[in-house]
Formats: structure tokens, sequence, C-alpha cells
């Protein structure tokens, strides 16, 4: 269960780089039911801003300005030190993409690669703690790394975040999924999961792990229904899966990939 008193190695925010912003706010908001919070500078746009479900925050969006990146959402994971987590992730083999930087009076950030290629940042709080709403309609309720290595995933981010891992087997043969839960924290406070697969399953990164999102949706058949129309497609789903919900892999029309889940429990 992710929670907004974003302990240490915990997820506390997540954007999207968009290369046509307004397209993506269109689609984002006609499946997610998202409100649009343009920032500016004075009376000037500055190409992004953020998403808000009842007026509570839920992520952000910038414009795609990476040479050669794909659109994909990012996944920050909130430290106390953000200089530390640097060093940790170099120690144990990932690659610094944006070194530490202060963002005004909100909270110091810097993003990463690890071992094979998943990219992932971290936020180290200021005046802006993170998203204002999770677990709910709209909002993130699951992280989730696809890789074709999943024991060395576990050596890295246990490294980084030192975080706690479960096994569990999958019904019909369906491989190994692995629970991810803070560090010290009980077995209710799971955050998210990773799962290992061929390199030739993650075609959207040539191979490389990729983290997404998972949204909590009030209907999940109406989201994909959604996602369809407004120029998305599905890659997997909408099926049951037993004690979780019902759940569809999802692409936006710009490739950025995420899940949308009716947990079964409501």
């Amino acid at each position: 269960m992710i929670s907004t008193d974003f302990v240490a190695g915990s997820p506390c925010w997540l954007d999207l780089g968009a290369p046509d912003v307004p397209a993506a706010v269109e689609f984002y908001r006609s499946v997610l039911d998202w409100e649009w919070e343009p920032m500016t500078e004075g009376d000037e746009s500055v190409g992004g801003g953020m998403f808000r479900r009842d007026g509570r925050l839920v992520a952000g969006i910038g414009r795609l300005t990476e040479q050669g990146a794909r659109s994909a959402w990012m996944i920050y994971y909130c430290v106390t030190d953000a200089d530390a987590t640097t060093r940790a992730v170099e120690q144990a083999g990932g690659t610094v993409r944006v070194p530490p930087m202060d963002l005004e009076e909100w909270g110091r950030m810097a993003q990463y690669s690890d071992p094979l290629g998943g990219q992932f940042a971290v936020w180290q709080p200021g005046s802006h703690r993170g998203v204002e709403l999770v677990d709910a309609p709209g909002s993130l309720s699951w992280t989730e790394l696809y890789t074709s290595d999943a024991a060395g995933a576990k050596d890295f981010y246990s490294a980084v975040f030192g975080w706690q891992f479960s096994d569990m087997e999958l019904p019909g043969g369906g491989g190994t999924y692995t629970l991810i839960t803070p560090a010290g924290q009980p077995e209710d406070r799971m955050q998210g999961g990773l799962m290992e697969m061929p390199k030739e399953h993650l075609a959207l990164t040539g191979g490389r792990p990729y983290w997404h999102p998972v949204f909590d949706v009030e209907d999940c058949d109406t989201a994909v229904a959604r996602v369809k129309e407004n120029g998305g497609t599905v890659q997997m789903g909408p099926d049951d899966a037993e004690g979780v919900g019902r759940l569809a892999v999802c692409v936006d029309p710009a490739k950025a990939d995420f899940v949308v889940l009716k947990p079964a429990q409501r």
C-alpha cells in the first residue's frame, strides 16, 4: 500500500515526459478524469504543469527534450539525502543521468539508470513533499519494474534503497513476481513489484528494463475503452488477477506505458 507519509525509499512523485504536452493532457484527462494546472512564469507558459484529481496533486508533465528518449513516466522515490543516494547508485553499478540539483525551495532531485538501463529518480523533499492522493481512483497505487535480470535488480535496488523483497509464484506457470517493501516497513506497506521477462518482451525499450506506474480506476473496462477512444492501445487485458483486481497494461498515443487497476477490495 502506497502512502503519503513518504518513508525513505517509497514512491513520492511521478511525471511524464511527453513530445506533445497538450495532446498528452487531453488523453489523461479523458482516461483518468484528471484536472490540468499549467505552470507559468509571469504570463508565459513553461510548457508543463500538474495534474490533479478532486483538487489534489497526482502527477506532473513536461515536454520531452532529451535527444532520442522515448516518452515515459518517471517515478521518483523519497530519500533523505540525494547526494548519498547518488554515491550508492554509482557504487552499485548504476549510472547518474541527472546529478543532484535543487529545484528552488521545493526540494532536491536526481535521475539514474540501473545497471541494465532501467530509469528512475529520487526526490529529497523541501517545501514540496510529493503527490497528495494515492491508492484512490485516478491516483498512483503501485509501481512496477519489468527487467531481464530479476536477481541483479534486487541486488542493485537493495543496495540503493534497502528495499525488502518477497517472491510469489504466479498462477498457471506465469513465472515469479517479486514484491517490494520499503526498508524496515511491514508487508502491508508493499509499494510495488518486479518481474523478469526475456529481452524480446521488452519491446518498448529495445530490451532495457523499465518502470511504469499503476493507476487506480473505478472501472477497468471503462478506462480501457477511454484509452482506445483517445488513441492509445492495450498491450494486455483487461484481465482479473485473483486477490489483486481487474487490470490492463496500456500505452498512450506517444508510447508511454502504464497500468490501470480496479482493486479487488472495491
